[in-house]
């Protein structure tokens, strides 16, 4: 694949554990993907050091009062990564027309604004924020049809479901549900969910 085909890619949450792995993939092949956009919520050192290792564009800072901390750290870095915050960053950085993949991996509802401004400016979305679906499934789907994208969804569990669904038509009409079990999180110790 050339240089000139690759993938340019924003990731929301680059400084969590799923963004982390996607960077360790992109370092991996170089040829294939190149980094657009970065965000973090308050890590600004590691946020710039993301943007500085892949020479991101922008580096935006979930916390509006750490702007100037995150310029002051990619300046130290010597890279020309322009630093934005807040709200509005994010969503500008989901829109980018200079990326047309987004994976967005911004932990809880706090995610949702940006992975819908992703869907509606048609981007590749890589979902790995279960919650956009739980808080907002029907909202996120008209967006991803209105911008004529596509949603791939990476986080395991709902990633096993696409793929049980995925081409699968006698599947897609015979099953009346997939059920999915909680082998971790805070239903782990629980013993008063029987029959729930």
């Amino acid at each position: 694949m050339k240089a000139s085909t690759a993938r340019s890619i924003t990731i929301l949450g680059a400084t969590g554990s799923i963004g982390a792995s996607a960077l360790d993939l992109m370092a991996r092949h170089p040829q294939r993907y190149r980094v657009h956009a970065v965000t973090a919520q308050s890590s600004v050192n590691d946020l710039a050091d993301v943007a500085a290792r892949f020479d991101a564009a922008i580096a935006v800072i979930g916390e509006p009062t750490l702007e100037r901390s995150l310029r002051d750290a990619l300046q130290a870095r010597g890279v020309k990564t322009r630093a934005l915050s807040g709200r509005n960053a994010l969503v500008e950085a989901a829109q980018a027309p200079e990326c047309d993949t987004v994976l967005a991996a911004i932990v809880g509802s706090a995610g949702l604004e940006p992975t819908l401004a992703a869907a509606e400016a048609g981007k590749r979305l890589l979902l790995a924020n279960k919650e956009a679906i739980v808080c907002a499934g029907a909202l996120l789907m008209a967006a991803v049809e209105r911008g004529g994208g596509i949603l791939l969804p990476v986080d395991s569990e709902h990633n096993a479901i696409h793929q049980c669904l995925s081409g699968v038509g006698k599947l897609e009409r015979d099953s009346a549900r997939l059920v999915l079990t909680a082998s971790g999180g805070p239903f782990l110790n629980r013993t008063d969910l029987d029959g729930v």
